[in-house]
């Protein structure tokens, strides 16, 4: 996500419930307390609902797994790469990955598709199919592992790094925060549902008619639990990036350095229960609606609809009525020209008594380049406005 410090200030109204004032927090469930790091967002609200340790870097183990799967995505939907290509694996990762930690078990004699290692990757957590994905497709592991770190550097991950496409110890080479995989969680979610939801949130896949199961805590035990992925080397501990969506709502959560699994399983169904029966929301906006206008300078337009790519609200503590403040944020003004579609601005969301939360905003148009006639119209405007 792109940085919006240093911006201006579009204020909103929003009408505030008499007698609005700052509501208590609720409390997090007790199951966290021996975890080390810990995060639950709203994605509607961009709200921190509960967080430790949230910006430390950690060992995430089989979670890298994830970005793997995201760049898949990104070349997927780019176009570069088909769910059907077939992959032939070298002879030198079947002996260095063949039944190394979970696996599909893949030799030089198969040819798995896209499609088959994506759901090895984020189904059964295969090491080698991770290995097999990267090195077939950019050539060497340095060459994804760079992939990797592209996308996190433009998804605003600033303090992780990738060294591996499967999160083997590598002595401390990859590592992560919370934070920061909550923005690749919310990427995934949002650019590419599609692919999402084929591939994250099953119980089981079948390989070669040989069953590969998931270890994910959630999924088929709280209702609204998708995915995404679990992750451990004794190094690292018992790590969860988990999410559920309910009527629309999609709650994200890290934990991380669990001593024990069902330690992190019980604190994962724990906290996403918390989060949908503590807090509550109020609708803001709709998915598309115009949030507001921003200033465009050099376009065939003076303004630019912003909108939001998800449902807006404001979460709060449930039985509460606090006061509730909004604040666009942009550089401007932008400067054009501007594709429909391009993050460009964002919505802060204040309650009252709790941190505020942000959430990305689209151009909702194109804007082009000014030509002579609207550089001369714009000027007119502007000298008598």
């Amino acid at each position: 996500m792109k940085s919006f410090a240093n911006v201006l200030k579009l204020a909103l109204a929003v009408a505030l419930p008499t007698g609005a004032s700052a509501a208590a927090i609720p409390a997090p469930p007790p199951q966290l307390a021996p975890i080390p790091v810990s995060i639950l967002v709203d994605l509607g609200s961009g709200q921190v609902l509960e967080q430790r340790h949230p910006d430390t870097p950690f060992l995430p183990a089989s979670v890298t797994k994830v970005m793997t799967a995201y760049v898949a995505f990104e070349e997927i939907g780019a176009g570069r790469l088909s769910l059907d290509r077939k992959f032939n694996e070298r002879p030198e990762t079947e002996r260095e990955w063949f039944a190394k930690g979970t696996n599909m078990y893949l030799t030089t004699k198969d040819f798995p598709t896209t499609r088959d290692l994506l759901h090895g990757i984020m189904t059964a957590s295969a090491n080698d199919a991770a290995v097999v994905l990267g090195e077939g497709y950019a050539g060497s592991i340095q060459a994804w592992a760079a992939k990797m770190n592209d996308a996190a550097r433009r998804l605003g991950m600033t303090r992780s790094h990738y060294n591996t496409p499967n999160g083997w110890m590598d002595e401390g080479n990859t590592y992560v925060t919370a934070s920061d995989l909550v923005r690749l969680a919310d990427a995934m979610i949002t650019r590419y549902p599609d692919l999402y939801r084929e591939f994250s949130g099953h119980k089981r896949w079948f390989w070669r008619d040989v069953v590969m199961r998931s270890h994910d805590p959630t999924v088929g035990v709280v209702p609204g639990a998708d995915g995404i992925k679990t992750g451990y080397t004794r190094e690292a501990g018992y790590n969860f990036l988990g999410t559920a969506e309910r009527d629309g709502r999609r709650l994200v959560m890290v934990l991380a350095g669990s001593p024990l699994p069902k330690v992190r399983d019980d604190a994962a169904k724990a906290l996403l229960e918390w989060g949908f029966a503590a807090w509550d929301t109020r609708h803001l906006f709709d998915q598309g609606q115009t949030v507001a206008q921003a200033r465009v300078q050099g376009g065939d337009a003076r303004s630019l609809p912003l909108v939001a790519n998800r449902e807006l609200h404001a979460t709060i503590p449930r039985g509460s009525k606090p006061g509730i403040t909004l604040a666009v944020h942009y550089r401007g003004p932008i400067q054009a020209p501007i594709r429909k579609g391009e993050q460009v601005a964002e919505l802060e969301i204040r309650v009252a008594g709790l941190a505020p939360g942000r959430v990305p905003l689209y151009a909702g148009r194109d804007v082009a380049k000014a030509g002579t006639l609207d550089r001369l119209w714009n000027g007119l405007i502007n000298l008598f406005t």
